[in-house]
């Protein structure tokens, strides 16, 4: 369900994702027409980006035609995948890619992969956000590529790696198109919260026991950028970016919003939330901005991060 690094120090399985985009070429019977010219330009120039050269957190790999066989290791990068219309290719993903809902499902363990499982769909590449058990030595033994993109840290991490997998599956320009999307509602999102929301303070809650995510998270930039002011980056052990706070620090806060990552993990809700000791007094209990997100959006840093940011901006102005 997870993919966040949250989720894997708390021993449970991360991965990433992508939104559904098949890119389908659709040749015309006739020869020699100015179309099938065109055509033939379009799949030439795809060929022509062959071969090509990527840098992963595991060194650079170069691929020397475009890859028609990928197994996906991370739900991050199967939603970026298919997002910039790389689906087709898709043969396979890990336990943890549940979205999009085309996206083929398999039981390759995310958190405890297995070299041999993955090879075989005998892919030309492997995607993967995490090194667990030595996978890529495991795999680069089998002569299988691979290319590791662990979590972002920032958007602009997220920005890169569609870049990265644009030109290692031949969909350069899909991935600048899903670049470009994501940026203009982020940055639509941002202009849409109002005067008076800026610098109110947010709890965003990743579980029941009141781990959160500071700034100098993926998803703690998000606040950032929509001008709120986080609560968790005055916690003791904020540097790590995953503090564990109290409900009496929380109280203390008084945050104007919360924003509940742990609605299809451990089930909380606005009024599970209304009902904790001492929580019914807190500004965003009393004025209703609670925002009961999807786990998986508010975890991955894929395409679906816009949809979050909306979210919270329709909050603001709620």
């Amino acid at each position: 369900m997870f993919d966040s690094p949250y989720h894997a120090a708390r021993s449970t399985s991360r991965a990433l994702l992508a939104l559904p985009a098949a890119l389908v070429l659709v040749l015309s019977g006739c020869g020699g027409s100015s179309a099938d010219d065109d055509e033939a330009a379009a799949a030439s120039s795809t060929e022509g980006a062959f071969p090509v050269t990527v840098t992963g957190a595991d060194g650079e790999l170069t691929l020397d035609e475009q890859p028609d066989t990928i197994v996906s290791m991370s739900a991050t990068s199967t939603e970026m995948l298919f997002a910039i219309g790389a689906g087709d290719q898709v043969e396979a993903v890990d336990d943890n890619s549940n979205y999009p809902e085309d996206a083929p499902i398999t039981e390759l363990s995310s958190f405890t992969p297995n070299a041999e499982a993955i090879a075989e769909y005998a892919p030309d590449l492997v995607v993967l956000s995490d090194d667990l058990n030595g996978i890529v030595d495991a795999l680069d033994a089998l002569s299988v590529p691979t290319l590791l993109l662990p979590a972002a840290e920032t958007l602009d991490d997220s920005y890169e790696q569609l870049d990265v997998l644009g030109d290692a599956t031949g969909h350069a320009e899909g991935a600048d198109e899903v670049i470009a999307d994501m940026q203009d509602r982020i940055a639509a999102a941002a202009d849409s919260v109002p005067a008076q929301a800026q610098g109110l303070r947010v709890y965003h809650e990743l579980d029941p026991s009141f781990y959160s995510a500071a700034s100098n998270t993926f998803i703690g930039s998000i606040y950032s950028q929509l001008g709120l002011e986080n609560i968790a980056d005055g916690a003791p052990d904020a540097a790590g970016g995953y503090p564990q706070l109290s409900a009496e620090y929380i109280a203390g806060q008084a945050p104007a919003l919360i924003v509940l990552a742990d609605t299809k993990c451990c089930g909380e809700t606005a009024e599970s939330v209304a009902q904790r000791p001492a929580f019914g007094a807190l500004p965003a209990v009393q004025e209703g901005r609670i925002l009961e997100t999807d786990d998986d959006i508010a975890s991955r840093w894929g395409p679906r991060i816009a949809e979050f940011a909306e979210a919270v901006a329709d909050t603001l102005q709620g």
